[in-house]
């Protein structure tokens, strides 16, 4: 496999876990408010929002993954895993560098539903 495979899948499962159910539920209290099923575009804007709060949620795993695609720090200090990646990372910039980059990987995640 290719560098970063193993972090990839860990940034992909608790994403779907988290979006799916959010859509869903989404959904059906839209449709329930309205007295039909949701339409298409409104299918479209939950699966959005629940995108785009996944998103946000997984961005520290997200961060793990494209540092260790990377390979190495600016430094050239190579990453060991993900854990390792989340303690220098920590050091450096504390909870909001764990976070770094959320905002951009929201809006995307959300126009992309």
């Amino acid at each position: 496999f290719y560098r970063g495979f193993g972090s990839t899948v860990m940034r992909e499962i608790p994403f779907s876990l988290i979006q799916f159910p959010l859509w869903e539920g989404a959904k059906k209290k839209w449709g329930e408010a309205q007295g039909r099923p949701v339409s298409a575009w409104q299918g479209a804007v939950c699966g959005a929002l629940s995108g785009g709060f996944s998103g946000a949620l997984t961005t520290p795993l997200d961060l793990a993954k494209t540092r260790l695609m990377l390979g190495a720090d600016a430094n050239g200090k190579p990453y060991k895993g993900v854990v390792d990646v989340w303690c220098r990372v920590y050091q450096e910039g504390g909870i909001r560098g764990l976070y770094a980059g959320a905002g951009p990987r929201t809006f995307w995640l959300t126009l992309g539903g």
